[in-house]
């Protein structure tokens, strides 16, 4: 996969751009009929609590949504990026984010950084993996791919002092992670099919989401599976 190299230089002021919410909606993906709640559109205000945004439907509980993975954080700075990519800018929402936020802030997003969000306090637990629904939302089959290559993933976090967020609210980005990997670390080790032992430890060190924390445990297994084989095992070899 061809990687995008990314910089954060953002030095402003950051603030809610929007509060978006949907409700369960029908799409077809091939031959497969589901519900989703991706078409997410500006309420202006919400609930953020620990299970997600008042007014907002979680329809892929299996996937999306939990404790760990309560909101959905996209930037206006990545979604001007992608203006310049798709041809126009998608609007808020677009990616089915609950909270478009002008920026993240200076430097990289790591695990564990805690955002104030107006009166609620979120924190930082993994990225966002692009799935066949929200190519089907793109209306590009290769959605998937070229998502992932962006390493723009967005920010899932979870909410660990609840209130009303509304657009407009201020953002400040608090210290927490303590030298824990990138989220968009993250994101490459869900596509790398070796990523490196310390890595894997280090984020298994980080207050990820559970589903993301399965992911890398099981990554972590077969790399510490693979480096006790004898060579030409490792190798594949007979």
């Amino acid at each position: 996969m061809t990687l995008t190299r990314r910089s954060r230089g953002y030095a402003g002021a950051v603030e809610v751009d929007s509060v978006n919410a949907g409700r369960a909606e029908p799409m077809t993906i091939g031959a497969r009929a589901i519900s989703t709640g991706i078409w997410k559109s500006p309420v202006g205000r919400a609930y953020a609590g620990p299970l997600g945004l008042g007014g907002d439907v979680v329809a892929d509980e299996e996937n999306h949504g939990g404790l760990d993975q309560a909101l959905y954080l996209y930037s206006s700075e990545d979604y001007a990026w992608w203006g310049g990519e798709l041809g126009s800018t998608p609007g808020p929402g677009t990616f089915g984010e609950n909270l478009t936020l002008s920026s993240y802030g200076a430097g990289e997003v790591r695990i564990g950084d805690r955002f104030r969000v107006g009166p609620v306090l979120v924190e930082a637990t993994a990225p966002r993996i692009p799935c066949a629904a929200f190519a089907t939302r793109m209306g590009e089959p290769n959605w998937v791919k070229r998502f992932a290559a962006a390493r723009r993933p967005g920010i899932y976090v979870r909410v660990l002092e609840p209130g009303e967020v509304a657009e407009g609210d201020p953002v400040e980005r608090l210290a927490g992670a303590n030298g824990h990997p990138t989220v968009v670390e993250l994101m490459d080790v869900w596509y790398d099919p070796q990523p490196e032992p310390e890595l894997l430890g280090r984020l298994l060190g980080s207050p990820l989401a559970e589903r993301a924390r399965r992911n890398v445990e099981r990554k972590l297994s077969l790399a510490v599976d693979t480096a006790a084989r004898p060579p030409e095992q490792a190798l594949g070899g007979s």
